[in-house]
């Protein structure tokens, strides 16, 4: 319950910072005697029509502006039942933006009802940076999003066509993301659906104090970059009861490079969520250029992936102190396009450009994790940054081939290394797990089953290369093939 700031109880935030830094959960103190009575903002009497053909954001807007002028507990109502088409709306401070029952918010596809930059087909920071959405915020305080109704992306209406050699999309000139909450403090996100988005989905920069909580998403599987989630430089977060379905990356905690320095991302609990995306299920990057700790990702259902679990260190800042714990997971390949090429677990420190500073990967522990995958389990790094300390502990993974694509390779793109190769697509067999420019790797209690249909590339139970303090304790599995080793330290 979102507690009323007037020194009788502590904020979102600060419960929120107590839930993520113990084991139980945080209970805030009761507000003393009758709670303040909620102001009802309706759209509708802002003139908002909801017939799914009239542009409705300027009349919701206009009650979002009212609703924050009032001072007190206010909500925004958009009443069910109708269907409303906006374009950008911007949520304000103290409000509650109320999707009741099943009323829809549908995206626009006019470039002219936006504010911002949008990008179209340009990905890595020119998609991070772009400042146009459906619904955004600046610098809110005590902002809830709640209800049980939707918003609509519309992402085909934003294609050009579609790729048949890549089974994929590709964009048109620009682009919504469905939400970019910047700076936002005490912020809530529940209940509510978004669908089809075409572009980032819940951008959550540099906000401290966040609860996204039974959140549905149903993006398409054939869209490229309509992430989950993504909390990027943001603090004291709990992500929890979300159901996704997303072409790209599902939950990914980040730090993208903008003009603003926003700071680190830091003390983040992802938790109980079902995942079903084409890219990486939990996953912490590409964007690393600040640092990033204190990441917990727990008792998640990863239904399909291209990597169940990932961190991708590419740039300055350091990622240490993350916890995956209590996962299962599938992971398969997808068409070239797609990132991942079905890495059951990968955490790589590789280098994104030929002037990269790169930072350092360590301090990872993996906790009974069981899964099934076409690739490898990786821990690598790079001639430029080892990963260091890394406790893998009960993971079962079991190794088959299920699609058409062709194996026998690493992808370790974003690089400008192996450019030759194929952009950072790396010939490589596959063995359970790989090991490479790492130190101190536990590997206890872990095993490695090949299902009955092997293939010529799978290999070695474990592969080291250039490892050292590696340390095997209690590990079940055998190689692949009878030509080759179980374990091989190189």
């Amino acid at each position: 319950m979102k507690q009323k700031r007037n020194g009788t109880g502590p904020s979102r935030r600060e419960i929120l910072r107590a839930g993520v830094m113990c084991a139980g959960a945080a209970v805030a103190r009761p507000l003393m005697g009758r709670a303040p009575r909620v102001q009802v903002f309706d759209v509708a009497k802002y003139g908002a029509v909801g017939d799914g053909n009239t542009l409705d954001s300027p009349a919701i807007q206009r009650a979002i502006d009212a609703a924050a002028a009032h001072g007190g507990k206010a909500q925004v109502l958009v009443r069910g039942g109708k269907k409303y088409v906006i374009g950008t709306l911007e949520l304000r401070s103290g409000i509650d933006f109320h999707l009741a029952d099943d009323a829809q918010l549908l995206a626009s596809t006019r470039r002219e009802d936006y504010r911002g930059g949008l990008a179209g087909s340009t990905g890595g920071d020119a998609m991070a940076t772009a400042s146009g959405g459906l619904i955004v915020a600046d610098g809110a305080v005590g902002l809830t999003i709640s209800g049980t109704g939707s918003v609509q992306g519309r992402a085909r209406e934003f294609m050009q066509r579609y790729d048949d050699a890549g089974e994929w999309w590709i964009p048109k000139a620009f682009r919504p993301k469905m939400f970019l909450l910047t700076g936002c403090r005490d912020l809530e996100v529940r209940d509510i659906t978004f669908a089809e988005a075409p572009n980032w989905g819940l951008h959550m920069l540099g906000c401290d104090g966040v609860l996204v909580d039974h959140v549905k998403i149903r993006n398409l599987l054939d869209v490229p970059n309509c992430d989950g989630i993504d909390p990027d430089h943001s603090r004291n977060v709990e992500i929890k009861n979300c159901d996704i379905v997303s072409g790209d990356d599902a939950i990914v905690v980040k730090t993208s490079r903008q003009k603003k320095d926003y700071g680190p991302a830091s003390h983040i609990r992802v938790h109980d969520c079902v995942i079903e995306t084409q890219d990486a299920g939990v996953k912490i990057g590409t964007e690393t250029t600040s640092e990033i700790f204190d990441v917990r990702f727990e008792r998640c259902t990863v239904k399909t992936s291209s990597r169940g679990l990932c961190i991708q260190l590419r740039d300055e800042a350091d990622v240490h102190d993350v916890v995956f714990r209590d996962i299962t997971f599938v992971s398969r390949f997808y068409s070239d396009p797609w990132w991942g090429r079905g890495e059951g677990i990968s955490f790589t420190a590789v280098p994104r450009t030929e002037t990269t500073k790169l930072g350092r990967l360590y301090g990872v522990r993996v906790e009974n994790v069981t899964g099934t995958a076409e690739n490898s389990v990786r821990v690598s790094g790079s001639q430029m940054s080892r990963v260091k300390d890394v406790v893998l502990e009960r993971v079962d993974v079991t190794f088959g081939r299920t699609t058409k694509y062709k194996g026998g390779v690493f992808d370790n793109r974003p690089t400008f290394l192996d450019v030759g190769a194929g952009r950072g697509i790396v010939p490589h067999d596959t063995p359970g797990f790989s090991l490479e420019h790492a130190d101190d790797v536990t590997l206890r209690d872990c095993r490695v089953t090949w299902d009955g249909a092997r293939k010529d590339e799978f290999s070695h139970a474990v592969e080291a290369r250039d490892c050292t303090g590696l340390k095997m304790e209690r590990f079940v599995g055998e190689a692949a093939r009878a030509d080759v080793k179980a374990v091989e330290i190189v």
